[in-house]
């Protein structure tokens, strides 16, 4: 008889992903092996989470341990123009779930949730690197080495990849194809923020649109103990524009929005200012022979509405299920019951990120008289439920988006003696 691989499940990375799918397999019984390339806690952004996390959260069993890092609160989002200020609460939203979460240190939160995976039977190890892949559908290989320079391999009856924005199988099997979302860049640190309470509503993260450049735009993240998450993103042309330097350029662009200059004039940085430009990426495929891709792994659009670790714990919570099945003798069609539902939320929280930039979204979120109703139907999106198809804006978000926008238009225009 053949020997029987080393784990049932290998899973590369133990970012949120990799520790809801662990977690998740591992109360299933099935054994469960994670591979990490870092050695944690390490520094990541992706810190202000979506409602629709929670619900993921819950059914994986992380819940508990994201409750015990006692994070800030967050209820919603507000969004500031110059003098123009807009406030979603995610409370008051179209689709049934949660209204609240976190916004969370992602050193704290990262360790706490695959300490859970652990702690439900999973084995993690750390400072791993995945070197090469063996696709088959009965018995896929990992090739791995090790900080000390350790060679190994690793059999499973099925990977999964979580690895975010190292992207393993997309490069090893060559799956990587170019998105189509222009260049951008975000330069972002941690503050000490000194903010007055009664200048800005700690329960919600703060989105800024740049006064003259409408494509460029903030995040102020606040966190639980007096500190703060701070960056901006634009275009590396418009960046380097703004200083001699990635913390000149920051703190220039930065000062530059009436409301962030006001909020932050006392601030004072605790980590030095960190790059990463050039960070949307697509992918042809999302699964193949005895492996299926999460997250970030595979597709990335904007940070702008935080959709990231949602779209991540949605793709494990979709996967690992499929993964049990198939390993008790169950055909799945990988195409039909992940890739395509998975990829339909994406595409939604796609058209809100393209209107973002194009200047629709804007011009709905600052309209002074919003209907209710249509207000609910966007926060529900912005609060994660993108896949929430009774929603209006998530069965036909850009035709609904376009024609919102332009009736924001012409209501503005009308309103001008």
């Amino acid at each position: 008889m053949e020997e029987r691989p080393e784990t049932d499940i290998a899973i590369i990375g133990a970012g949120p992903s990799g520790a809801a799918a662990a977690a998740w397999l591992a109360r299933k019984g099935y054994s469960v092996r994670v591979l990490e390339r870092t050695h944690f806690p390490r520094f990541v952004i992706g810190e202000s989470l979506l409602p629709q996390c929670m619900v993921h959260l819950d059914r994986c069993g992380l819940l508990d341990a994201a409750k015990a890092g006692a994070y800030q609160a967050k209820n919603g989002a507000a969004f500031c123009r110059g003098e123009d200020y807009a406030a979603i609460d995610f409370r008051d939203k179209f689709s049934q779930g949660p209204g609240t979460t976190w916004q969370v240190p992602r050193e704290d939160f990262d360790r706490r949730l695959i300490e859970g995976a652990q702690a439900a039977g999973a084995r993690v190890d750390f400072g791993v690197s995945v070197t090469g892949f063996h696709a088959d559908a009965i018995r896929p290989r990992l090739s791995c080495v090790d900080d000390s320079g350790q060679s190994f391999d690793v059999d499973a009856r099925f990977v999964l990849d979580a690895s975010g924005y190292g992207r393993v199988l997309a490069h090893l099997e060559a799956l990587d194809r170019p998105s189509d979302l222009p260049p951008r860049c975000a330069l972002f640190t941690h503050v000490e923020d000194h903010i007055d309470p009664a200048l800005h509503d700690r329960e919600k993260i703060l989105i800024g649109v740049h006064p003259e450049h409408a494509g460029v735009w903030y995040w102020l993240i606040p966190f639980r103990d007096g500190r703060a998450s701070v960056g901006v993103v634009a275009s590396p042309e418009q960046l380097a524009q703004a200083g001699d330097n990635d913390e000149q350029r920051l703190w220039s662009m930065l000062a530059q929005e009436p409301r962030y200059a006001r909020l932050l004039k006392a601030a004072t940085a605790t980590r030095e200012v960190q790059r990463i430009s050039g960070y949307s990426a697509d992918i042809r495929r999302l699964h193949g022979p005895g492996f299926a891709i999460l997250g970030n792994a595979g597709e990335f659009l904007d940070p702008v509405f935080s959709s990231g670790v949602t779209i991540a714990l949605d793709s494990a919570l979709r996967a690992a299920p499929l993964v049990a099945r198939q390993l008790e003798g169950e055909t799945i069609d990988w195409q039909r019951e992940f890739e395509h539902p998975l990829r339909q939320g994406v595409a939604t929280f796609r058209e809100f990120v393209d209107a973002w930039y194009d200047g629709r979204l804007p011009r709905v979120i600052f309209h002074p008289d919003q209907q209710p109703r249509v207000r609910q139907m966007i926060a529900s999106v912005l609060a994660g439920y993108a896949w929430d198809t009774d929603n209006p804006f998530v069965a036909a978000s850009r035709r609904r988006l376009t024609s919102l926008a332009e009736r924001c238009k012409l209501d503005s225009e009308a309103a001008i003696p």
